[in-house]
């Protein structure tokens, strides 16, 4: 039973771009990262940028590739998208029959060429690249006790810990080693990890982050998600479980379970916005579905009259359909959003009102003017952008403009994958859903509620993590973890 607590040297190629920071900081929780592993193809490296590309949404900061033939490691990373990244020359110099790869968003470590993953190392036990998705709260604490030992560090990111604790490892077998590292790190970690020999695999006992199986003939691979195999033409096996570790090897594919059970907690995040409307999840539960719940019970929760439905294009389009369902209103699309806005912008010299928002979305008047319109949002973390968003709208014309959110206030960062802002950036950690509509200036402002949230997902209630809706974190922390991640002033 889980417990919760409440607070107050291979061969490396280096490609792309210097990193590039967007304009505006989008009203959103930031994106994970993403990892693939695929074993026994004589186009590993191909299938993983492929794999990659249907996981960029999980990570557009810098990507990785290490692919190896047996003997050798061959390794491509760059800051930028996976298309930007690994042209064709590039591709070619990465050989072999076994391939990871990595899409990183900045959550612990910074934003920085010598944190793009996979990280790889030669030891005692031959060649090692990992790609880890997720958070390790006693990061700081293990990488102190390492460095003691005389260690040293080559990056900033929280996954090299695990690193050094397999090099550290006094256990006799690599597999044993990465076992031995595995169970001293505490947090989230879905990590597939390259060796001489093979592709190994494996979810922490509480499966925060999504991790899964596929087949593609004689070759086995591992995805974040299901969409990365139905780019590639592969079977979805299952769900690899909370707690355990795969192998696949020229003896296929061999199954562990070596860390201690525990009720799982998965981000219902996930299915609020993170995962891929298209893919399945936690057990091949479709994402799409999941959404289009939510908005039906965001519709049966806060109806209210009006003449439309419009979403906050895309992740707001599956639950506003629901709430278009649920309530009987139309649904129609009031904002368009531009698909071709980069990374970077050429800010103009003279102050364009909105300018961040509008280079994003544009209101469609012709569906606005003169309605009474609801608009549906996944979530709302700062309030900046609804803000803007909702004065948009009503240049547009609306008589009335009513927010609806698919997902309840988020009063509490994430410390397990998620690039979150502080709590005093949360505004529902510190202002009434009253005052929230006051100053996103809507004419009603609606949240679904936990309940209505927990109903409409798939499964039970207790399996989710809703620690950033709820302040009640699944593992508990310690003092010396409390300081790490800031929950802690030893002032008071």
């Amino acid at each position: 039973m889980a417990n919760t607590h409440k607070i107050p040297p291979a061969l490396s190629r280096v490609t792309g771009h210097a990193s590039r920071l967007p304009l505006i900081t989008p009203d959103k929780f930031h994106d994970e990262c993403a990892v693939f592993g695929i074993y026994g193809h004589k186009e590993a490296s191909n299938l993983t940028y492929l794999g990659l590309y249907a996981l960029q949404h999980r990570g557009q900061e810098a990507t990785g590739i290490v692919s190896g033939d047996g003997n050798h490691f061959y390794v491509e990373k760059g800051m930028g998208l996976v298309a930007d990244i690994y042209t064709k020359s590039v591709l070619k110099r990465l050989p072999g029959h076994m391939a990871i790869g990595h899409n990183r968003y900045s959550t612990a470590g910074g934003s920085d060429f010598k944190n793009v993953q996979p990280l790889i190392v030669n030891f005692a036990f031959g060649n090692l690249a990992l790609a880890h998705n997720g958070n390790l709260i006693n990061a700081t604490v293990l990488r102190h006790e390492l460095e003691a030992y005389g260690a040293i560090f080559q990056s900033t990111s929280d996954s090299e810990v695990i690193i050094h604790l397999i090099a550290h490892s006094r256990a006799d077998t690599l597999l044993a080693r990465v076992i031995d590292a595995l169970n001293q790190v505490r947090g989230a970690f879905s990590v597939v990890l390259l060796t001489d020999d093979g592709v190994i695999a494996a979810r922490d006992s509480y499966g925060f982050r999504p991790l899964c199986l596929g087949r593609l003939r004689d070759s086995w691979l591992v995805a974040s998600e299901t969409c990365a195999f139905d780019l590639l033409g592969a079977d979805y096996v299952r769900e690899i479980e909370p707690g355990e570790l795969i192998v696949l090897d020229e003896k296929g594919m061999t199954s562990y379970k070596p860390f201690p059970p525990t009720r799982p907690a998965m981000c219902v995040f996930e299915y609020v916005y993170f995962a891929r409307p298209d893919s399945r999840i936690f057990g091949a539960n479709a994402v799409y579905a999941t959404r289009k719940a939510l908005g039906r019970q965001l519709a049966q929760e806060a109806w209210v009259e009006a003449d439309v439905v419009i979403p906050v294009p895309d992740s707001g389009v599956p639950a506003a359909l629901g709430y278009a369902e649920g309530s009987g209103i139309p649904f129609e699309n009031g904002l368009i959003r531009n698909h071709y806005v980069g990374r970077t912008f050429i800010e103009p010299e003279q102050s364009i009102r909105h300018f961040g928002v509008k280079i994003k979305l544009n209101a469609v008047p012709e569906v606005l003017s003169g309605k009474r319109v609801v608009v549906v949002d996944d979530s709302l973390v700062r309030g900046t952008t609804s803000r803007k968003i909702v004065k948009m709208i009503r240049h547009a014309g609306a008589k009335e403009v009513h927010m609806r959110i698919s997902s309840p206030p988020i009063i509490s960062p994430c410390f397990y994958g998620i690039d979150t802002p502080t709590k005093r950036e949360l505004i529902a950690s510190s202002h009434t859903i009253q005052e929230i509509r006051k100053y996103i200036t809507a004419d009603s402002l609606a949240y679904l509620s936990l309940d209505g949230m927990l109903k409409a997902a798939p499964g039970v209630p207790q399996q989710y993590c809703t620690a950033c809706f709820t302040e009640r974190y699944p593992i508990s922390f310690t003092r010396a973890e409390e300081l790490q991640l800031g929950l802690f002033d030893p002032s008071h």
